[in-house]
């Protein structure tokens, strides 16, 4: 059952958030010590929630329009006394003081939180196989990953654990998993929703947005945690796109235009399922044409230039001094090396020293200032796209989910699984992934579409056709909870 659908019976009354909640937390009990989508479930607190939720509903108060949904939270979005990991050690026990603007408006439209989801460390991953805690697995086939490095949150999506869930996507960490498990992902115009309490990682590319079953239920959860916000300088001051209430408007007349160079290098299913998405959004009365954006074949580059850059100066402040991890030694600078040392894992490592070397004297304007030219140029190549389409059309990823390990030793092949989403990011545009179909090993595949800057809107009628028309047998949710069977038993918060 999605969102919209659990919400109307709770606020009719037809079923109760507290049994509503108690179902999703069997699942979770039931299905993720095989998955570890979760690093904290948030039991008692959440059962608080719900209760208040059907108080509310009793006395003819109306909770909002996620009333009683439960929601998973991704484990770099600060939660008020709650542990926020980033799932490092050097912030392992941490207790916020306060919570995410997004956490605050979830809970003002009626949502239950229900727990923190696994990550790469820091964000910084494409797999959820750098978590310090352990890697996610995919609910389609557990030998493999869920992406990342929003991995957790997409795999409880997938898996039925909870309908919905918040993300964060700097390169493409939204998507990518999204892509891979079978769910739709939003990654929002930069600056439409808060990032006051999302632990930074590359402050000028990070973004949270939703992971939904349904286009409705992210155009939803994208309604309820946009908006402006006085607490983040980089939110918008403007009138955010409208999403739910437009979504049925349909692509008549829309410029639709496939980019060749989102295919590029693509398995053939993917590819495959791609044309398929454009010859379904062309019968709907799209004009749909192929198009070219050459410069998008520099954005990998240039993305892990510049977002290293970012993370070595905003990871500075884990020094062991002011809150998280603290291995004591002789003097204060090697206390600071001692903790950053056992804190922080290979790939956060690996990040900070590329980010320090081209921050440095003699390399800035070699690597970082070549970098930020690219990204200029990407930003005006976009720019000259939109003159000719509304949305443009491509892969999400370049593969499916492929198999856990088998590119941890590999870098660069990791980084490649971000290739067609990491140029939105640097353009700070909107990209959604919509589930289209399987592979030869059943496996999902996503389509990704892109929009200018606040193109939110018709970048949902589009996603709302494409899901409208994906190939028959949709995914199963593998522990999907039966709503209505009355309270169980469950684990509490750990």
């Amino acid at each position: 059952m999605n969102a919209s659908e659990l919400a109307g019976r709770v606020r009719t009354g037809e079923t109760r958030a507290v049994d509503v909640l108690e179902q999703h937390l069997r699942a979770i009990e039931e299905c993720d010590g095989e998955l570890h989508a979760f690093l904290t479930v948030l039991g008692d607190t959440a059962r608080s929630e719900a209760r208040e939720i059907d108080r509310r509903l009793g006395a003819g108060e109306d909770p909002g329009p996620l009333a009683g949904v439960p929601v998973a939270v991704k484990d770099n979005l600060c939660t008020r006394g709650v542990p926020t990991t980033c799932a490092s050690r050097i912030l392992e026990g941490w207790l916020p003081p306060y919570d995410a603007t997004v956490v605050k408006r979830l809970r003002g439209a009626g949502a239950v939180v229900v727990g923190k989801t696994n990550l790469d460390e820091f964000a910084m991953g494409s797999s959820t196989e750098n978590s310090a805690f352990g890697p996610t697995r995919n609910p389609h086939d557990p030998r493999r990953v869920p992406g990342g490095s929003s991995g957790g949150s997409a795999a409880a999506v997938a898996a039925g654990l909870v309908p919905i869930a918040l993300g964060s996507d700097t390169g493409g960490s939204i998507r990518q998993p999204a892509a891979l498990c079978g769910v739709v992902g939003l990654k929002p115009t930069y600056g439409t929703v808060s990032r006051y309490g999302l632990v930074a990682f590359a402050s000028s590319l990070d973004q949270v947005g939703p992971f939904a079953r349904t286009v409705a239920d992210a155009a939803t959860l994208f309604d309820v945690i946009s908006g402006h916000d006085p607490l983040d300088s980089t939110s918008l001051e403007r009138p955010n796109p409208l999403a739910l209430a437009r979504l049925e408007e349909g692509v008549d007349g829309m410029r639709v235009g496939v980019v060749v160079e989102l295919l590029d290098g693509a398995d053939a299913s993917v590819v495959k399922r791609v044309h398929e998405a454009a010859e379904a959004l062309a019968a709907a009365g799209a004009n749909v044409e192929e198009c070219s954006v050459p410069e998008v074949s520099y954005a990998l580059p240039a993305y892990y230039l510049l977002a290293p850059a970012e993370a070595s100066s905003n990871l500075a402040r884990y020094d062991g001094v002011r809150y998280g991890l603290r291995v004591d030694a002789s003097s204060a600078e090697a206390m600071n090396g001692a903790t950053r040392a056992v804190g922080f894992g290979p790939e956060v490592k690996r990040r900070i020293m590329l980010g320090t070397y081209v921050l440095s004297a003699g390399y800035y304007d070699a690597y970082y200032g070549q970098a930020q030219k690219v990204r200029t140029l990407i930003i005006r190549a976009f720019a000259r796209a939109y003159e000719q389409a509304d949305v443009l059309l491509g892969a999400t990823t370049p593969t499916t989910a492929f198999e856990l390990g088998s590119k941890v030793d590999d870098p660069l092949a990791m980084y490649l699984s971000d290739v067609c989403t990491v140029p939105t990011n640097l353009a700070g545009h909107p990209a959604i992934t919509v589930p289209f179909g399987v592979d030869d090993l059943a496996l999902p595949v996503g389509v990704q579409l892109l929009a200018p800057a606040l193109g939110e809107t018709s970048m949902f009628q589009a996603a709302a056709v494409i899901e409208g028309a994906a190939p028959a047998g949709a995914l199963p949710q593998i522990c999907a909870p039966t709503i209505g069977a009355g309270p169980t038993s469950t684990r509490g918060e750990r």
